[in-house]
């Protein structure tokens, strides 16, 4: 895996790093964006470069970030973090890696002073201290520079962090939690693959009340794809077609007026019995009501996954244990914008310090 990662100063992007170098064995590679200082060896030749104060192997240190990919891309068998991507044309060159994730950082501005306050105190005690106002600036120019700002980068991250942890620990515990190395992240399941059709599908709905998307797949290819709407020929839901889900009727109420056709429904009889046969598996992005229960029953779907529940789910569920069905609910790891709290009494107080 290949993970790089943007943001903002003081948000938590060394954070980060450290957590995947200390906790999973990342390597740190790094992009020679300033000279470096040398470390001649005892024989004369340079073996290593200083970076920010580090020792670091010059084998990790790249002139262009071409080459820092090549690397990566021959050692892709092993973990590699980068925290310099310094524009969106060096990100749309390592985003073509399918084992590339790109993770962004960043924290309100009163935070991330702070940070910057405690670390000058600790590391500059007798240096006047940085005004709001210049820190905000800074944050600014490296946030929304023309060509190279973080905010385009920050704003294409499948996971976007607000990082509030006040601590290391803290912040290492979080990520932990978040499940972050997720190997769905990079390459979806067939759940996640199957249930990303399903709620596309949704996105074509016309019915008023709810969008619900299905799809029914067998031996992992599409078999058919369905959402709810009403028939065809018919006014669409959206203009008005259906009187009961333009009313507004609360759910499970007037449904034998109700002109819309579920995705379920509409799955089933696009696929047609002769289609699905023992072994086919229906994804919705809703759990089925009653009614679209029984004939998933009767058309012999043998499981169903489902990402939301809906207001009949112990009907359902009953109906499907009698009938032989398996029923289950996916989860998907959580993406996109992610705040992290802290987690423990005291901890704005005490622990290790902040790594920005």
């Amino acid at each position: 895996m290949f993970i790089g990662i943007c943001g903002n100063i003081f948000a938590g992007r060394n954070g980060v790093t450290d957590y995947l170098v200390s906790q999973h064995g990342f390597t740190r590679l790094y992009l020679r964006t300033a000279p470096p200082t040398t470390q001649p060896a005892a024989n004369g030749h340079q073996t290593r470069l200083s970076v920010a104060g580090d020792e670091i192997p010059a084998e990790h240190i790249f002139d262009s970030p071409s080459t820092l990919l090549d690397f990566a891309t021959k050692n892709w068998r092993l973990d590699w973090v980068t925290a310099g991507i310094p524009s969106e044309a060096v990100l749309d060159l390592y985003a073509r890696r399918p084992f590339f994730l790109l993770i962004s950082v960043d924290a309100p501005l009163t935070v991330r002073f702070a940070r910057h306050l405690a670390a000058q105190e600790r590391l500059h005690p007798s240096a006047p201290p940085t005004s709001l106002a210049a820190f905000a600036i800074q944050s600014d120019a490296i946030l929304y520079h023309p060509h190279t700002g973080q905010l385009p980068l920050m704003s294409r991250a499948s996971i976007r962090l607000v990082n509030l942890a006040a601590s290391l620990p803290a912040l290492h515990r979080a990520l932990t939690a978040l499940d972050l190395l997720n190997p769905s992240r990079l390459r979806p399941t067939w759940d996640a693959y199957f249930m990303s059709l399903a709620s596309l599908a949704a996105r074509r709905s016309n019915c008023m009340k709810r969008r619900v998307g299905c799809v029914v797949v067998r031996d992992h290819r599409v078999v058919s794809t369905g959402y709810n709407g009403t028939p065809r020929g018919l006014v669409n839901c959206g203009e008005g077609g259906c009187a009961r889900c333009n009313a507004g009727e609360g759910a499970g109420q007037g449904l034998a007026t109700c002109l819309c056709i579920h995705a379920e429904e509409n799955a089933l009889l696009e696929a047609g019995r002769e289609r699905l046969r023992d072994g086919a598996v229906l994804y919705c992005d809703t759990c089925p009501c009653l009614t679209c229960s029984i004939k998933i029953v009767q058309v012999g779907i043998g499981e169903v996954v489902y990402s939301q529940g809906y207001s009949m789910d112990g009907d359902t569920a009953a109906v499907f244990r009698e009938g032989g069905v398996r029923l289950r609910q996916y989860v998907p790891p959580v993406n996109g914008l992610i705040q992290i709290e802290d987690d423990m009494p005291g901890e704005k107080t005490s622990g290790t310090p902040f790594n920005p």
